[in-house]
């Protein structure tokens, strides 16, 4: 897997499922369009999901298509009266099949702490037995006359190597799939 793509299943001793190849494959095929490795500035990450939309619907995952309340999923939290969702969180897809939660990050990412937010919301979300987190490979951005490149696929990577080792938090789902682009 260690392609300009790179792929990583947690935990690490654990077999990793099926729909792994196929999706990391998606990935791959719009490596071009998307690719972080070469490109100087970075897509931001509904450009990525907009290039990997086709790719993942062919997968069974529902995606996001647009920003208006219409085409944005939701998935619940809590549940209030007459089992309504009370508390949900907007996510860029999901499996329901196999409970895969995917978000796709960019700069926000790679600069702040999204990875932080996406793991705790998606230990919270009814359903979901899997997260899949998209991090550029490398984020360019300027800072004061400088150019910075971060390495947010690298960092998380580091992050749930870290999370899965300690075993002082355990997580919800049965394991998180990291993808690079």
């Amino acid at each position: 897997m260690r392609s300009t793509h790179p792929g990583d299943y947690f935990p690490r001793n654990a077999r990793p499922p099926e729909w792994i190849e196929p999706f990391i494959a998606n990935v791959r095929a719009a490596g071009q369009s998307i690719s972080t490795v070469e490109r100087k500035t970075g897509l931001d990450s509904d450009r990525v999901l907009q290039e990997l939309a086709g790719g993942l619907r062919e997968l069974g995952f529902e995606v996001e298509s647009g920003k208006k309340a219409s085409e944005r999923i939701r998935r619940p939290v809590l549940f209030g009266r007459n089992g309504h969702a009370e508390v949900s969180f907007e996510i860029d897809a999901f499996h329901e099949a196999h409970g895969i939660v995917l978000e796709v990050e960019a700069g926000r990412g790679a600069r702040g702490n999204a990875t932080y937010r996406d793991i705790i919301r998606t230990s919270l979300i009814v359903d979901a037995k899997y997260l899949a987190l998209l991090l550029p490979v490398y984020y360019r951005h300027t800072s004061g006359a400088r150019e910075v490149s971060v390495r947010a696929y690298e960092d998380c990577a580091y992050l749930l190597s870290a999370l899965y080792a300690s075993q002082r938090l355990t997580l919800p789902f049965r394991g998180v799939l990291l993808v690079g682009y």
